[in-house]
């Protein structure tokens, strides 16, 4: 484990479909806040370089001070846009997360990033589960896991497996999800890492389970 911290690149993964919620997850408010903001805020709050938005509501997500970028493989579930965003991010190390953690905080990153190590990735595991899209991953990375989709893989967990992985001691509600809306009933802890809805001050606006 290091103390010292590399520059990262935070990526919010907001290209599903939401078909169980029946609404954006991305925006829906959540403590004051649109979850993708909530992400956002821990990124940023980790010290990210720059935060990403792959897919999602351009304009809306644009407006939260994301850079807003296309998935590459619209509603193929989220090893595309893995492969999108390392692509995409300009730092070596990728913090890629999804946009339905309400309480998501800045200290789930910095242990992400603490245990890098040499690893092509940290990948979580909480209760037995991997938390691939709550993980840091390399650029280099995308080369294996755009080789693993070729070959037909469709699901992330499976794919990374291909990756020499490091796992992480994060705290369960930092990967509680959202996919309905009775997995937001009894949530008491929303406060994250900043406020509001609207992009952090002093940045411009340029911006399921998880398989």
């Amino acid at each position: 484990m290091s103390d010292t911290l590399p520059a990262f690149s935070g990526v919010v993964l907001a290209c599903g479909r939401n078909r169980r919620m029946g609404t954006d997850k991305a925006l829906l408010p959540v403590g004051g806040r649109a979850m993708a903001a909530v992400a956002r805020d821990a990124l940023l709050g980790a010290g990210a370089s720059e935060v990403l938005a792959v897919g999602g509501d351009a304009a809306a997500l644009t407006s939260l001070g994301f850079r807003v970028v296309a998935d590459r493989w619209p509603g193929d579930g989220p090893l595309g846009g893995v492969v999108t965003a390392l692509a995409e991010a300009t730092c070596d190390v990728v913090v890629v997360l999804a946009c339905d953690l309400p309480l998501i905080e800045a200290a789930a990153v910095t242990t992400l990033l603490r245990h890098l190590g040499d690893a092509d990735a940290v990948v979580p595991f909480v209760a037995g589960q991997p938390q691939v899209l709550v993980a840091a991953y390399r650029r280099a990375c995308a080369r294996e896991l755009e080789n693993a989709r070729a070959a037909g893989q469709r699901r992330l967990r499976d794919a990374v497996g291909r990756l020499r992985l490091a796992d992480a001691p994060l705290e369960p509600r930092w990967v509680h999800n959202v996919n309905q809306a009775a997995d937001l009933e009894g949530l008491t802890e929303l406060e994250g890492d900043g406020e509001g809805i609207g992009a952090p001050e002093g940045k411009p606006d340029d911006g399921a389970r998880h398989h």
